[in-house]
């Protein structure tokens, strides 16, 4: 059974930073894909960033290229999200991901975490 658990989540003011944190205490292997995707009110899940455990390869979307970090610490099987410069726009349930394929959502989801950014 594979759980994710996040953390970091909550309130913040425009252009302000948060971290997001996804632990993944289970057995890793080197094809896994950690990644993040959030989901706006009213809007369907897109995807927001992710990464390797076996390499140093990141992926993200372009409305947050620039402003967040997606890292991992394989030790601590721990994936972080770093949200800079954040505004309005990037209210949404935030939702830690394991499957394969960057950018293509695996089977296993957290239970999401409201970020809320306020003007």
């Amino acid at each position: 059974q594979v759980q994710l658990t996040e953390s970091g989540g909550g309130l913040v003011q425009a252009g302000g930073s948060l971290t997001l944190s996804c632990v993944h205490p289970g057995r890793t292997l080197s094809s896994d894909v950690m990644g993040w995707y959030r989901q706006a009110p009213g809007k369907g899940r897109e995807f927001v960033a992710a990464c390797r455990w076996s390499d140093t390869r990141t992926y993200y979307a372009d409305s947050v290229k620039g402003r967040f970090t997606i890292s991992r610490d394989r030790a601590e099987k721990t994936v972080y999200l770093q949200m800079n410069n954040l505004n309005t726009e990037d209210t949404a349930v935030y939702y830690c991901n394991l499957g394969t394929t960057p950018r293509d959502p695996g089977r296993y989801w957290g239970r999401g975490m409201q970020v809320t950014v306020s003007s």
